[in-house]
């Protein structure tokens, strides 16, 4: 599987990738899944409804969240990776910003490393490029501690641009490919709403000329509100798909899949 796979092209809809927190503090879902049993039965339920692919989650990234160490997210993650990648026929992605996690949720039968932390652990490129499977880079701004408080400045997709970007180039110098990179310009994570609106709209400039599939996560985050006034906020979220989906997306990462599919369909 290479990272070009997931370039939209000529489907109907983005890919959908189908979030599954297996923690007790996520924002939205913390604790509803944390048991291979239940985990096992919401991706299912994932897939059924549209999912092209799982991302599972062990460590939140809430604003306010305490990180965790590596050992305790691989308490909680490797169970629920044991139970659900041998039942699924869908690739399975691991948001992780540890190497030493991403390397055994791989070993475990793992696909995809969803870094949301944009290579902030040094050992995340090198191991990436020497497991040689898809690597999301995602640009961000601050702490989980400082995401409601400190927020980007100036041009939004200048600022993620050049992160990726850059982070991109440290990739490449630790030997991962093109083929296998994707770019998630980090909607919520020390971005304003307006600025969360902004990238939605602007999704196919983080392709970067078409280099790379592109994946946009708004589910559930604190922006819909504004964006989308009155609106719950799954369906919130499956219209800002929509509009990133127009945009340039390939890939769309949402809690609620049947909604998102919906809209989309």
């Amino acid at each position: 599987m290479r990272a070009t796979d997931f370039f939209r092209g000529g489907r109907s809809r983005p890919f959908i990738m189908g979030v599954l927190n297996v923690t007790p503090d996520s924002f939205s879902d913390g604790g509803l899944w944390n048991s291979p049993d239940r985990a096992l039965a919401h991706a299912c339920d994932m897939v059924d409804a549209g999912a092209d692919m799982i991302d599972i989650g062990a460590e939140s990234t809430r604003p306010g969240a305490d990180k965790i160490s590596a050992e305790e997210e691989l308490r909680r993650l490797m169970p629920i990776l044991s139970e659900v990648i041998p039942s699924l026929d869908v690739p399975v992605s691991v948001d992780t910003y540890k190497a030493s996690v991403a390397e055994a949720a791989v070993e475990a039968g793992v696909s995809i490393i969803n870094d949301v932390w944009g290579l902030s652990d040094p050992e995340m490129a090198p191991t990436a490029a020497r497991l040689d499977v898809p690597l999301v880079i995602m640009s961000s701004f601050g702490s989980s501690k400082t995401f409601k408080t400190d927020f980007i400045q100036g041009n939004i997709l200048r600022y993620a641009g050049d992160f990726i970007l850059e982070k991109i180039d440290l990739a490449h110098g630790a030997g991962v490919k093109d083929h296998n990179i994707i770019t998630d310009p980090g909607i919520g994570f020390g971005t304003t709403h307006e600025q969360s609106m902004e990238i939605l709209r602007n999704s196919s400039y983080f392709s970067f000329g078409g280099k790379y599939p592109v994946l946009v996560g708004p589910s559930r985050k604190r922006f819909l509100s504004a964006g989308f006034p009155g609106m719950d906020r799954d369906d919130a979220t499956a219209e800002a798909c929509a509009v990133a989906g127009s945009s340039g997306a390939d890939i769309l990462r949402v809690h609620d899949v049947a909604c998102t599919v919906r809209r989309l369909s």
